[in-house]
């Protein structure tokens, strides 16, 4: 990877609450939002392999899809201004004025906004769209929405190598497009429980992207991960004040920071199962904090 997007080792924070004593439980945080300044978290991972596949030849222009709230939006148009890439980022929905962080950080790192409608986006991946915007833009690299191909995964398989040796029972991390939850049970290779939270009503849907990736990159099978749909706080970027507040008080109590899209929807999720004692007494539970803490700068 290109010097100004080095991997900067990260940190294990510990959570201390009488919750955990109570539950006879350790809580561990892989501090993956400090892994770069700009391009955080899980992100950093997913680019990195599709970053170099882009380099290597010769693409001058990065195109990729998603949200106005999208961290990977966010983390793309980062690394490509880091690394001399045009960027454009397909953008669901109609424009809005004032434009919110996410996009005008992307718009300040030099990123081309196309906004699409919210019928037209669901066909981005047909070969018709994908000729449009050739048509307007030229020659460019397709990154998928969430960042998620075949490179994304193999970085999240690294990834995985990484959290391996630490000490836990339970992998608990967000889920939004499958791609890093598929890693890490494949790059695990069975080993410990994997549990994912999506952030998005409907999660169910994840578990057949999820196979889809793990046939694709191992001829095993895993029976050591699941998904808990019932924690999206009425979906995808949207919060609640209970949220809010939760996630005010880890900062407070804990010097946690969390993001109200992914983190702090995967640690809401951890505590509530503690309480219904759904983790083993004597466990150590290993979160991942995925970065994407600009998310929390939309939140009004």
């Amino acid at each position: 990877m290109i010097s100004s997007l080095q991997y900067i080792e990260t940190p294990i924070h510990e959570i201390s609450d009488p919750i955990l004593t109570d539950a006879g439980l350790r809580l561990i945080i892989k501090r993956e939002d400090l892994n770069h300044p700009l391009v955080s978290g899980n992100k950093w991972w997913k680019l990195k392999y599709n970053l170099s596949e882009a380099k290597q030849n010769n693409f001058e222009t990065l195109l990729t899809f998603g949200g106005a709230y999208s961290n990977h939006i966010y983390a793309t148009a980062a690394a490509a201004h880091e690394l001399g890439f045009k960027s454009i980022g397909i953008i669901r929905g109609e424009e809005t004025h004032p434009l919110n962080p996410t996009l005008t950080f992307a718009r300040e790192k030099g990123m081309h906004l196309h906004y699409v409608s919210r019928n037209d986006y669901r066909d981005k991946t047909s070969p018709a769209f994908i000729h449009d915007m050739q048509n307007r833009f030229g020659k460019f690299y397709i990154i998928p929405e969430g960042g998620t191909n075949h490179y994304a995964i193999k970085g999240c398989i690294e990834f995985a190598k990484i959290i391996s040796s630490v000490p836990a029972d339970y992998v608990v991390l967000p889920v939004g497009t499958a791609g890093t939850i598929s890693g890490i049970i494949t790059g695990l290779q069975g080993a410990k429980q994997i549990v994912g939270i999506p952030v998005l009503k409907n999660g169910t849907f994840l578990y057949d992207e999820i196979n889809h990736w793990l046939k694709i990159f191992s001829s095993a099978s895993y029976g050591n991960w699941s998904l808990l749909t019932s924690y999206h706080h009425g979906g995808y970027a949207k919060t609640t004040p209970a949220l809010l507040q939760f996630i005010a008080m880890m900062k407070d109590k804990h010097d946690l920071p969390l993001d109200p899209v992914y983190t702090g929807k995967l640690l809401w999720a951890v505590f509530e199962e503690i309480k219904k004692g759904n983790f083993k007494r004597g466990s150590t539970i290993l979160a991942i904090h995925t970065g994407g803490l600009q998310g929390a700068l939309n939140v009004i």
